[in-house]
């Protein structure tokens, strides 16, 4: 849209939404000729038009039957069906632009973004921003606008995206299921800490969420596991598991450094520390934590009861 302005000019554009403005006049701003400077046409750019009902749709639809040829409409929806009727209109003239990012590709996204603001990511760099912040563009875009300041010039690198972007709280615990995936016991400790010491809840609330995220990660990892010794391919699995395929085939390489007893066993323990931390244990809450962390992580270890 900001290419299609500079083509133009703010004296030969005209900005509407179509949450305040008809079809109607829509149509007679297309066909107002001589109000703005200008010979090279003009602009007219309709926001929202996803909020438009049938009728008006079906006014913009004669108007594009015979369109002005001195303008260039230009109409935004947040979201539009490739069958709707306004698109199927739209598309027997002129051009349906879709920039949806199919989810598979969003790492792929994030690296070309960070090359648009001159900035080199690494690929588990933008897996990783993906994972903590979404799927949301905007919200990935920001961040990737704020890391690319931040490196100035330096690659951005997978521990920048940790320490640095802003993520949902849903999703910011992947630093501690990717360093207990990895076997890493100082890593699975330092990331949990920090994930209790930058959360806006009581220290109790969020040692309960990571004991919940925590269950139902080692339950995925569970299933991949079993989904491997079937002969399941992480990327034929992350349908079926509703996962990003990146995620998937994260989850299928976790599977693959632990036993599935040791799997087994690291829900019994989970379920033995989420009853710990609800009072059955004398031991504060974040000591349970760790020991926990230590027991499920590192091969071979189990702490006195």
């Amino acid at each position: 849209m900001r290419r299609l302005r500079d083509r133009f000019g703010p004296d030969s554009t005209e900005q509407l939404s179509a949450r305040e403005t008809g079809a109607a006049d829509v149509v007679a701003s297309c066909n107002a000729l001589g109000l703005f400077g200008g010979g090279d046409g003009r602009l007219v750019i309709v926001d929202a038009v996803h909020t438009w009902k049938a009728p008006e749709v079906k006014e913009l639809a004669t108007y594009l039957a015979a369109p002005s040829p001195e303008t260039v409409l230009a109409l935004v929806a947040d979201e539009i069906k490739s069958d709707s009727a306004l698109a199927k209109a739209v598309a027997k003239v002129g051009q349906v632009l879709a920039y949806d990012v199919p989810k598979r590709k969003l790492p792929e996204w994030v690296g070309e973004q960070f090359a648009r603001f001159g900035a080199r990511a690494t690929p588990e760099a933008c897996r990783a921003l993906v994972e903590i912040v979404g799927d949301d563009l905007d919200e990935l875009t920001t961040e990737i606008d704020k890391l690319a300041t931040w490196a100035g010039g330096d690659p951005v690198e997978e521990q920048h995206v940790t320490r640095l972007a802003a993520g949902r709280a849903e999703t910011a615990i992947f630093a501690v299921t990717d360093a207990w995936g990895k076997r890493d016991v100082g890593a699975t400790l330092r990331s949990a800490e920090e994930l209790m010491e930058r959360s806006h809840r009581a220290r109790s609330g969020e040692l309960m969420r990571i004991v919940a995220s925590m269950v139902g990660h080692v339950g995925r990892v569970r299933r991949c596991q079993k989904l491997a010794e079937d002969g399941v391919r992480p990327r034929d699995a992350a349908s079926t598991l509703k996962m990003h395929p990146f995620v998937a085939e994260k989850a299928f390489a976790q599977a693959a450094n632990y036993s599935a007893e040791e799997l087994a066993q690291a829900v019994v323990r989970l379920a033995e520390l989420d009853a710990a931390s609800k009072g059955g244990s004398r031991l504060p809450a974040d000591l349970e934590l760790e020991r926990t962390l230590v027991e499920i992580t590192r091969p071979g270890v189990r702490a006195a009861s």
